[in-house]
């Protein structure tokens, strides 16, 4: 199963994936995108990792990346070309995709606030978007987050997800 959540900074996204990983299997590990290049960012991984605990290990049953975006924004300011960037996409999804566990996405929707003011951030909102598409193209479960409720978009019917309880 491959599983999409994205939504606003803060909205629950990443708690509300180990929920679901924690649901999915008893084996899981985490794959974070975060580099900590300064002292507020050592701070939020430091959290992520106390938030997460020591249940998340191995391969074989549940995988968390966190975040799509953070990737994508570090391939981008390292010069990596767009169509480059969406071919890494394509690969990750293919992968995740044909592997025998399950993986959970966490992105953040960067496209529905104002149109960035820099070139390099107008690009990145596009090259977000379109990964974004991609990704939940394939996806057997959509979610997205907003003022802290997620909501489910894939498989139908939508429904608000019940925060702290059982969600399979």
């Amino acid at each position: 199963m491959l599983i999409l959540i994205g939504g606003g900074v803060r909205s629950g996204k990443s708690a509300f994936a180990l929920r679901r990983a924690r649901a999915l299997g008893t084996r899981r590990v985490y794959v974070a995108t975060a580099e900590p290049l300064d002292d507020e960012m050592s701070a939020r991984i430091g959290r992520h990792v106390r938030e997460r605990g020591a249940d998340f290990r191995t391969v074989e049953d549940v995988v968390v990346i966190d975040c799509l975006t953070l990737w994508l924004s570090n391939l981008l300011l390292r010069g990596d070309a767009e169509e480059a960037i969406l071919g890494r996409v394509g690969r990750l999804i293919e992968t995740l995709r044909a592997k025998p566990f399950h993986a959970i996405v966490i992105t953040n929707e960067v496209g529905m606030g104002v149109v960035p003011e820099s070139a390099v951030g107008r690009a990145f909102r596009d090259l977000s978007g379109r990964a974004h598409q991609l990704l939940a193209a394939r996806a057997d479960e959509v979610y997205f987050g907003a003022l802290g409720t997620l909501i489910r978009l894939k498989p139908a019917p939508l429904a608000a997800v019940p925060p702290e309880e059982d969600i399979l």
